[in-house]
């Protein structure tokens, strides 16, 4: 078994607290061409928060079809990020595998839009 790697930094309570990780649900994905590494253009439901747009590198394990309809988890107060001519609101959050392909982090069950993590 391998051993992960220690963390880095350790953060107060406070700081974690001030990271806003919301649920929502992808209700739109389009390609993103211009991207230099592949990636979807997404729209995410993130309910009282609206709708909310995010470009996301998960091209290799998700396809359009099968992403309209899922619950992910966004950091939502990381402020906009420019990726070329396109606006990201939000940060969808993942895990790479083996591969180093994201693997979306997402909630176990589904939960009202807007939920904040905990």
């Amino acid at each position: 078994m391998q051993t992960a790697p220690e963390t880095t930094e350790t953060i107060s309570w406070q700081h974690f607290d001030q990271t806003d990780i919301r649920v929502g649900t992808i209700v739109e994905v389009n390609d993103f061409p211009e991207a230099r590494k592949p990636a979807y253009k997404l729209l995410v439901d993130l309910g009282p928060l609206g709708l909310k747009r995010s470009s996301a590198q998960i091209t290799k394990l998700y396809t359009k079809e099968e992403l309209v309809g899922k619950q992910v988890l966004c950091v939502t107060n990381l402020g906009k990020k420019q990726i070329g001519k396109y606006i990201s609101e939000v940060l969808v959050t993942g895990f790479e595998d083996e591969n180093k392909d994201i693997v979306l982090a997402q909630p176990a069950s589904k939960v009202p839009n807007g939920s904040k993590l905990m």
